[in-house]
């Protein structure tokens, strides 16, 4: 008994270890509808039953920081999940590749991949703003 324990006990920490790993995947779950504001057509994001269920919740993600607005800013940084010629601003990325990154301590600018761990806010109604955004977060590795 204390085998089958300790044997289902690691199946779901590999469970969990791999949802962590994939988080991209979970959050190109998403689709668009179109709807019209006074400046003319917007399209919003509809997100998938898996990525509205991490919303709120502690995740890590790993990637490639993006300047933006011709600047890098320490402490708000965008995350890509590509490199940056492939990155949504510059390459062939969509939106969902993309994420705002409100860190609690400032980092350095580095090309290398990151990784962060943060709480997602899925943002579906501001236009100013990219669509997954990470508040409280860390850099956990470089």
């Amino acid at each position: 008994m204390k085998y089958l324990v300790l044997i289902i006990g690691m199946l779901f920490s590999f469970s969990a270890f791999g949802q962590q790993q994939n988080v991209w995947k979970y959050l190109s779950k998403v689709s668009y509808e179109v709807e019209e504001d006074e400046f003319g057509e917007l399209f919003v994001p509809v997100f998938g039953e898996k990525t509205k269920e991490l919303e709120g919740k502690e995740i890590t993600a790993d990637g490639y920081i993006i300047p933006f607005e011709g600047m890098f800013k320490p402490k708000h940084i965008i995350l890509s999940a590509l490199p940056l010629a492939e990155c949504f601003f510059c390459g062939t990325g969509g939106p969902e590749t993309v994420m705002e990154v409100m860190l609690e301590e400032p980092v350095k600018y580095t090309s290398n991949k990151v990784k962060v761990v943060g709480e997602l806010v899925l943002n579906a109604n501001d236009p100013e703003k990219l669509m997954y955004i990470l508040e409280n977060a860390k850099v956990i590795g470089l």
